[in-house]
């Protein structure tokens, strides 16, 4: 039986939140899921993530979160991102950096899975290498597990590509994020590697991109500062559910999902 890993794309804000609260456990058990792993970088009022809208997260049945470049949005969070194993940041920020870039967890039957977080660079932080730092993370992973899922976080439709490619047959599966807008280019590379441009987000689509549209539309039109807040309407839950082959770890199948919860 292959293992079912369920990734829940951006979580943005309570509206995010709840979605959870209705669809997770339903997800669960109607696609017979093993893990589940979410984007939790903008749970927590919309920017960045707090211990306690972390540990929510965990209650709901989510098994690892990841992250990307606004996991830094609440310094107060950063001594929980230190300890919190269930917790990953980017792994190409530079040595020292508070948190960890990889973790190896167990599903319920006792198979490991390895879950690597990386950011892109194109568009964004000037950050360490994310095709090199890959080689080398997947490298010391590969000693725990054969399974191995990445969240790639970055901007740039063509560096996710790229990574997918330079990944193939060295993993699981590489899932993007970021952007917020779920892609419709879901496949299993040549090399049994399960890939996706993004995504998505779970949360308010009545949006720009999880943001109440007329606070977007202002900072578009005038281009002054304008304070966000998050978007409450039409939510909806965005992820992808891959069936791995638990001892070769190549990907057998890639579903996308797209759930209206409100």
């Amino acid at each position: 039986m292959p293992v079912n890993i369920l990734f829940i794309g951006d979580i943005v804000g309570s509206p995010g939140r709840q979605a959870l609260v209705r669809e997770l456990h339903r997800l669960v058990d109607h696609y017979r899921v093993d893990l589940v792993v979410a984007n939790g970088e903008n749970s927590a009022g919309g920017f960045g993530i707090t211990e306690e809208t972390a540990k929510e997260l965990f209650s709901l049945g989510i098994d690892v979160l990841t992250s990307g470049n606004h996991i830094w949005d609440k310094r107060d969070s950063f001594s929980f991102i230190g300890r919190e194993e269930r917790l990953v940041r980017p792994a190409n920020y530079p040595p020292g950096t508070v948190g960890r870039g990889a973790t190896v967890v167990r599903t319920a039957g006792g198979v490991p899975v390895g879950i690597l977080n990386l950011e892109g660079r194109v568009f964004m932080n000037n950050l360490d290498c994310p095709f090199r730092v890959a080689d080398q993370e997947i490298e010391r992973l590969r000693e725990s597990t054969p399974l191995i899922f990445v969240d790639f976080h970055a901007e740039a439709t063509s560096e996710k590509i790229a990574l997918g490619w330079h990944l193939d047959g060295k993993l699981s599966a590489v899932v993007g994020t970021h952007p917020h807008v779920q892609t419709a280019d879901e496949r299993i590379l040549p090399g049994g590697t399960a890939y996706i441009t993004d995504a998505g987000m779970t949360g308010s689509f009545d949006s720009v991109i999880g943001v109440r549209k007329e606070l977007a539309l202002e900072r578009f039109v005038t281009q002054m500062p304008v304070r966000f807040e998050v978007a409450k309407k039409d939510v909806r839950l965005n992820g992808v559910v891959i069936g791995v082959d638990p001892v070769s770890g190549r990907a057998l199948s890639i579903e996308r999902i797209s759930l209206i919860c409100s």
